[in-house]
């Protein structure tokens, strides 16, 4: 499809947005991705997680355009958009924080995760998203320059807030805490992908359901919540939809008369 010939983009959040319970693409979904790409609106994934956790989901959704760690890495039709990276010496601070607070901390490039070590609260970090357990190396920052960090704990945020002003925290769930560079989010993402093909004067639509997904419907035209979503969301949202386990996305497809 040409840049003309685009009449929309629409942002999919993915845990409990465009996934079903099982963290997984249901066949309804997909054939309504296929009908959105038939229809001229191009479906692109805005996520916490990284592009090598996504292949699987991606593939099964028949999406090839990317937001992920939270805007830190944008990748249109496999050009690479936005590649923002956290410095080092941030990076080791923060590891020797988490290791202070007797937490594990998880590092993030677009190909690669490992993590300081495997506590009973990474394995049920990564169990609630149906993820693979990372591979440990505690001081992976030095070797890979890195887009995301994951804060793995359950308590402790106003610490790192406290400590870290150049850093911006999403606490993703009740095991972990997604953070990046000062300022980033989908919402950022949204704004460099949306400026770099010049398609300003095309309607965007943002799907969410979490704190992280606050920036990305404030950065489209057409913000919606999932009915599972956090009531700050659906203040927010234009539409509420139906919950993510019923039919939601589909819903509101229909209701912009995008499928």
């Amino acid at each position: 499809m040409t840049l003309t010939a685009i009449k929309g983009l629409a942002f999919f959040d993915l845990d409990g947005t465009l996934l079903d319970k099982h963290s997984k693409i249901t066949p309804e979904v997909a054939q309504a991705m296929t009908q959105l790409k038939e229809n001229n609106i191009i479906p692109i994934i805005a996520t916490g997680r990284t592009n090598l956790e996504i292949k699987e989901i991606s593939a099964a959704a028949g999406i090839d355009s990317f937001i992920t760690m939270n805007g830190q890495y944008v990748l249109f039709e496999g050009k690479e958009v936005v590649n923002t990276i956290i410095p080092k010496e941030t990076c080791r601070r923060l590891a020797e924080k988490t290791a202070e607070l007797n937490q594990e901390i998880g590092f993030y490039t677009p190909d690669a995760i490992r993590v300081s070590g495997h506590s009973e609260n990474t394995k049920n970090s990564y169990a609630f998203i149906h993820s693979d357990l990372p591979e440990i190396d505690a001081t992976y920052y030095e070797k890979r320059d890195l887009n995301m960090l994951l804060i793995l704990g359950q308590t402790d945020d106003e610490k790192y807030h406290a400590e870290f002003d150049d850093l911006t925290f999403y606490r993703n769930g009740p095991y972990s805490i997604d953070v990046v560079s000062k300022g980033g989010s989908k919402g950022t993402g949204i704004k460099a992908l949306v400026k770099e093909l010049g398609l300003e004067g095309v309607a965007t639509y943002g799907f969410g359901d979490g704190p992280n997904d606050i920036d990305l419907l404030k950065a489209c035209d057409n913000k919606i919540a999932m009915g599972n979503a956090i009531p700050e969301l659906k203040e927010l949202a234009t539409y509420v939809t139906a919950k993510n386990t019923e039919g939601g996305i589909v819903q509101a497809l229909k209701h912009f008369n995008l499928i």
